[in-house]
Formats: C-alpha cells, sequence, structure tokens
C-alpha cells in the first residue's frame, strides 16, 4: 500500500498525494500573497512526517516557523472541518537552519572545482571567448596539478595564465589578456556580491541533508537567503544548480521506491533560468529528468508556471496552481495556456477559475499510483501543523545551538592550493632573479678590478731592452762577449 497525505480538499472530495510518486517532480505557482509558501510548508512538513528529508530555500524567511508547533484558532479549525481532516494536531518539525553568510544558520560551502566552468561561466555572465579562457584555466589547472578551490586561487591562476599566455597558447589555444581581465573584473563584483562566502572549505557533505530524527522524521534542511536573493540572484540560482547536478552525479539509482530519498523546493524558480546560456539550461533539463531515478523530487515555485521552460514544465507531475491576475491582454493569455496545461475536469471551468480563486484556494493535480496525471480539482490548502510565520532570533539560535552539526562547517580550512603554490614558485623565481644579478654584478666587478698594465718601464726592464738593442751593434757585441767570458771563468 503506498503512502499517502491530503494536500487539500473541499466538500465533495480530498486530493490525496502518493509519495511513490513524489520523484515526478511538481510545480507551485500563483500570484503574490496567493498562499504558495503555506502550500510549501504543508508539503515540507508532511514529506517530513512520513520519514522524507527535505531541503528547502527559504527566500522571506517566513519557513523557519516550520521548526515550531502551530496554534490553533477558528479559521483553522473551520478549513479542517470543511476539508474533513482527521486526527489533525499541532507540531513542530525537525529542522536545520543554513546560512551562506553563517548568520542565521550553518555556513553553506562548496569549492571553484566543484562548481566547474560551465556554472561559473554563467554565474559571471561570460562571452563565448571568456568562458573558453575559462574552461582553458580549469584544463591548465588540472594537468598541473592545482587546486582551484576559492577565488584567490582562480584569480590565481588567471594571473598566472596571463603572464604565459605565449607558452600556453600552443597547447591550449588562444588566451587573450583582454579576456582575462574581463573575467577578473567580474571576479571581484562576484566577490563584492558574497560569493567570497559561498567558494571555502569545508565544502558542504551531501549526506547532511538527507537526515532523519530519533523518531524517524525527515530533517527540514532551511538556507536563510533572505540576504543572499538581494545581493546576487544568480549566485543563489547557480548554488541551488551546483546542488542538483553534485546530487545526480553522487547518488546511486535507486529505482521506484515507496517515497522519494530527498525532496527539494526551489523557490523563486524563475532565477535559475534568467539570462542563463542554453547549455547551462538544457543541463539543467537533463539533470531533473534523470535525477528522479536517484530518488530525489524537485519541485519549483514561481509566479507563473511560464517561467520555467516548456521541456522542464513537461516533466512536472504535480502542479499546484495558486490564482493569477488577468488585468492586460498578456496576462489573459498566460491564464488561457496554463489552464491547457492541466487534464481536464469536466465539472470545472479551469480558465475561470484561476483567475477567481481566494488566498489558501488552489487548483491541484497530482499523478495517480500508475503515474498518470489526476483531472483538476479546485480545494483548500490544509493548514499546516507547524507556525505560520517565522521564528524569533532567539528561538532559531536555540535550535542552531542543539543542532547534530555544530561545528561541522563553522571552522573555515585553507589548504594548500594554486594561490599558495603558485605564491611560492613567483616568490621563487623573483630569489632566483635577483640571486642571478647579484651574480653578475659581482662578476662585472672583478673583471673591472684586474690591475692595468703601465706605460711606464721598470729599470730593470730598461736595461734588458738597452742591452738587446745593443746586440746587433759592433760595440754591442764586444760588451756581450766580455759578459760571457766572465760569466764561463767563473
Amino acid at each position: 500500500m503506498s503512502i499517502k497525505f491530503i494536500i487539500g480538499g473541499n466538500e465533495k472530495t480530498q486530493v490525496n498525494f502518493s509519495a511513490k510518486t513524489a520523484n515526478r517532480h511538481g510545480m507551485i505557482a500563483g500570484a503574490t500573497g496567493t498562499g504558495k509558501t503555506v502550500t510549501l510548508q504543508i508539503l515540507a512538513e508532511n514529506f517530513s512526517r512520513i520519514g522524507v528529508p527535505v531541503f528547502l530555500a527559504d527566500v522571506k524567511g517566513d519557513l523557519s516557523g516550520l521548526a515550531a508547533s502551530g496554534k490553533m484558532n477558528d479559521k483553522i479549525q473551520s478549513r479542517i472541518d470543511t476539508i474533513k481532516i482527521e486526527n489533525y494536531t499541532n507540531h513542530a518539525s525537525p529542522a536545520l537552519f543554513w546560512d551562506l553568510f553563517s548568520k542565521r544558520g550553518h555556513p553553506v560551502h562548496t569549492t571553484i572545482s566543484e562548481m566547474g566552468p560551465l556554472l561559473l561561466s554563467s554565474l559571471l555572465e561570460l562571452n563565448e571567448v571568456q568562458t573558453g579562457i575559462l574552461y582553458s584555466a580549469f584544463a591548465i589547472a588540472d594537468d598541473n596539478g592545482l587546486l582551484l578551490l576559492d577565488l584567490k586561487d582562480l584569480r590565481s591562476m588567471l594571473r598566472w595564465i596571463g603572464k604565459n599566455a605565449k607558452t600556453l597558447s600552443l597547447e591550449y589555444g588562444n588566451i587573450s589578456g583582454s579576456s582575462i581581465g574581463a573575467i577578473q573584473r567580474r571576479l571581484l563584483v562576484l566577490e563584492q556580491q558574497g560569493a567570497e562566502n559561498l567558494f571555502a572549505e569545508p565544502a558542504l557533505k551531501l549526506d547532511d541533508l538527507m537526515i532523519t530524527d530519533f523518531s524517524g522524521q525527515g530533517v527540514i534542511s532551511i538556507m536563510d537567503v533572505t540576504e543572499l536573493i538581494n545581493k546576487s540572484p544568480r549566485v543563489y540560482a547557480s548554488f541551488l544548480i551546483w546542488l542538483l547536478a553534485e546530487l545526480y552525479e553522487q547518488l546511486p539509482e535507486v529505482g521506484d521506491a515507496e517515497k522519494p530519498r530527498l525532496v527539494l523546493f526551489f523557490d523563486e524558480a524563475h532565477l535559475l533560468f534568467d539570462r542563463a546560456p542554453r547549455s547551462l539550461v538544457d543541463k539543467i533539463e537533463q539533470v531533473v529528468r534523470l535525477i528522479r531515478s536517484k530518488g530525489v523530487g524537485i519541485y519549483f515555485i514561481s509566479q507563473s508556471p511560464l517561467d520555467i521552460p516548456e521541456d522542464i514544465m513537461g516533466q512536472l507531475g504535480t502542479k499546484i496552481q495558486h490564482a493569477l491576475r488577468a488585468f492586460t491582454p498578456k496576462d489573459k493569455k498566460t491564464v488561457k495556456m496554463v489552464a491547457e496545461t492541466f487534464r481536464e475536469n469536466p465539472e470545472l471551468d479551469t480558465k475561470k477559475a484561476i483567475t477567481e480563486l481566494k488566498t489558501g484556494e488552489a487548483l491541484v493535480s497530482v499523478l495517480n499510483d500508475n503515474g498518470a496525471p489526476t483531472p483538476v480539482e479546485r480545494v483548500l490548502i490544509c493548514p499546516p501543523a507547524s507556525r505560520i510565520g517565522p521564528l524569533s532570533d532567539a528561538e532559531r539560535q536555540a535550535i542552531i545551538k542543539r543542532s547534530p552539526l555544530k561545528g561541522r562547517y563553522e571552522q573555515e580550512l585553507d589548504r594548500e592550493s594554486a594561490y599558495e603554490i603558485l605564491k611560492q614558485r613567483a616568490e621563487q623565481e623573483r630569489e632566483s632573479a635577483e640571486l642571478a644579478k647579484t651574480q653578475a654584478k659581482s662578476s662585472a666587478k672583478k673583471s673591472t678590478s684586474k690591475p692595468r698594465s703601465s706605460n711606464r718601464q721598470s729599470y730593470a726592464e730598461s736595461i734588458t731592452k738597452s742591452i738587446l738593442r745593443s746586440v746587433g751593434s759592433s760595440l754591442g757585441r764586444q760588451i756581450v762577449r766580455g759578459i760571457m767570458k766572465t760569466l764561463r771563468g767563473k
């Protein structure tokens, strides 16, 4: 028997979600203020309850309330009665908090090497030539055994490549100094936006996102991105894409399971695709299509389903559509297109209902046990068992202090990598150059200090030369013979 839980209902029916189909992905869409966050909260706490770990990005700071018990009121009781929910109780869900800036949770790190040139080129918004140089930088680093861990490693690598461009171009293609300069400038901008906090060690271990508590409930990892999404939406999007790619590469195949091993919720999903190059969009599509076999479900949250590329939209089995506004011809066209994505229900005018939905209402279609979409239903979304709204800072810090991961990521590591190695090489080259310069000066000094021959002759030299000149003369010959006789007589 498959594991199910209620998403919502009305006076006539309930919509039950089958955990067996959760790895077929899904979407939550709707205009601002229509109830998307609460719907996400409902799904997250139900996945947790059946033992499925959850990762979600908290864009507005509201989802921290998952870690606290909710409170009953008349509005919630009325909804429970309408939907006919049995055994409803308020309760908290086990949660871990994460934050790129280490203020509101455990720090989240990855490395330049793990991010890879494709994602980095998108993050930096590089053109084709600059992207090619970035790929070359990674190849050169690999060939020379240089680790690229953080931004200073990559900057050092690019400087070194620029200095040795002529030699490297023979093997790695043309390397333009102006293109390297452009990449360096973009790296500086990226650093100012907070990316230096992302690229560091220790890197995030995926196993820490897939844990259960002592009672068997899935732990909900809540990444606070309220600051990040304002500083750098592209860093946020790149991190999510990196996380998807890492899960796909590292997790083994599981086939059809009763429930997924992990569920991801990506809020502001349009940021994943805005201005992304076609090659990256193709990569995301491939991962979304294949990661279901790894037991991972992905749920995109956005204001309009049309924010999601059509090829990816076609892979989303669960669709929860909150109200859309139709004030302009473009809005009306969007409503019509969204209505056509649902399996038709003869008793419901889907196009009309989309613009009439109240806050907390939605059009819902899920997959049945056979994997076929159910006819769309207009329902009230179930009230969450946890708190609607954020935790206080004191409540959040108390949970962080009790975390089983406390101290694991807080202390940054700084291994020897490209920056340190290239810096050491540069110092050695500088010392060698200074030594060679010193030796050259010393040699030059010695050559100039040898005694110079004097034009003045010594007394002995004068006598000798005088005798030699006299040999040729008659008198000279007589003198020499006299000297020789005297010597022989001795």
